[in-house]
């Protein structure tokens, strides 16, 4: 029974709510929500326990009013900002960056053709100075024999020489391309058309073999024609012809070349050295075209300097005046006639009657007839 007594007189344990302030009977497990206001719930605590054991503290205040803590403090303005000196630092106002163009599967080379073209130039001389040394070897070697170290280098430096050269060839070829298509796309975009022919047909059309020989020179053609309409040179139409007419007699040098190969007699293959010697030569030439013909379409000659304009006109000789200006001179007038007399026969008719009766008095025929004719 007293046990009983005990547990009536031990008070209920509650929750008081943080935000609303209801208070919760604790029945098991403490909440940590409120079920009303789904505020904070203050840890378990008797109902009737001392403010010092509490783990909350009771304010009362009017219904309606808020909080001292919760109204806003009002500071004092603060001071505007300011420079005590002129600032040396300023914002970069740079105009709008322009977007880059999209660049094309050849750029990387088209940009460098012009020193690709000057590499294969070089290359070439070098190649064709091989092939005449090895032709002097071949005519030294009539009389004399040759050392089998010389015969090395000479073999050697043909056979390097003659591969680098076909490879940096390979890359102008393939730089050319590239450069012939975007000289297309300019040329059309001038006059607001499109190119009619893909990139595939004209790479086709410049690579594959024997077509090669025919379709650079219609491409270069056609873009030549564009540019003249638009104002270029007439001349570059000619410089596409002289180009066209190089291609087409390296073309069959190396034919040739080509067949003195299968030549099995000796003095056949030493011509066929001087056949490769000129051969190299005309590549040379065939790229020195190529890189004036690339500098043409730029508007710049052979050198790279800009190409000046001529007008010819129709020379004419300096201007005469159609009345001559009169000139007064000593000489002319000491035999003429006095100024005041000019116009005036009564003052010149004595003068010329005297004159005429002088010269004889005696009363001839003939001076009476120069008498009648004074009168």
């Amino acid at each position: 029974m007293n046990g009983g007594q005990v547990g009536r007189s031990r008070s209920a344990v509650v929750q008081p709510c943080a935000r609303c302030g209801a208070r919760w009977a604790v029945q098991g497990k403490p909440l940590h929500w409120c079920p009303r206001c789904h505020g904070v719930l203050l840890s378990p605590a008797p109902v009737d326990a001392p403010a010092d054991r509490r783990n909350y503290r009771w304010v009362a205040r009017p219904p309606g009013r808020k909080s001292p803590a919760a109204q806003p403090v009002r500071r004092p303005a603060a001071e505007t900002p300011r420079y005590r000196q002129i600032p040396q630092w300023g914002l970069h106002d740079r105009p709008p960056a322009e977007a880059a163009a999209p660049r094309r599967p050849l750029a990387a080379l088209t940009e460098r053709v012009g020193t690709l073209l000057l590499t294969t130039v070089g290359l070439f001389v070098l190649t064709a100075l091989t092939e005449l040394g090895r032709y002097g070897i071949l005519l030294r070697n009539r009389t004399r024999l040759i050392q089998p170290w010389l015969l090395w280098i000479s073999d050697a430096a043909v056979t390097v020489s003659s591969i680098v050269a076909m490879l940096l060839a390979l890359a102008a070829a393939v730089a050319l391309v590239g450069w012939l298509t975007e000289t297309r796309r300019a040329a059309y975009a001038e006059l607001g058309q499109a190119d009619p022919r893909t990139l595939r047909s004209l790479v086709l059309g410049c690579v594959v073999p024997v077509v090669n020989l025919v379709w650079p020179g219609v491409y270069l053609t056609e873009t030549a024609r564009l540019r003249i309409a638009a104002g270029a040179d007439s001349r570059l139409l000619r410089a596409v012809r002289i180009w066209w007419g190089a291609w087409l007699l390296n073309a069959v040098l190396v034919l040739v070349a080509m067949l003195y190969r299968f030549a099995k007699s000796l003095q056949v293959q030493a011509d066929g050295v001087l056949v490769s010697m000129w051969t190299d030569l005309v590549a040379a030439a065939v790229a020195v075209a190529s890189l004036g013909l690339v500098r043409a379409f730029a508007g710049l000659d052979l050198r790279g300097r800009p190409k000046p304009l001529r007008r010819w006109v129709i020379a004419t000789g300096p201007a005469r005046p159609v009345i001559e200006p009169v000139r007064p001179g000593a000489a002319d007038s000491a035999g003429r006639a006095p100024v005041a007399a000019v116009g005036n026969d009564e003052v010149t008719a004595p003068e010329t009657e005297s004159e005429a009766v002088e010269p004889d008095s005696g009363g001839s025929p003939e001076a009476e007839q120069q008498e009648v004719l004074a009168k």
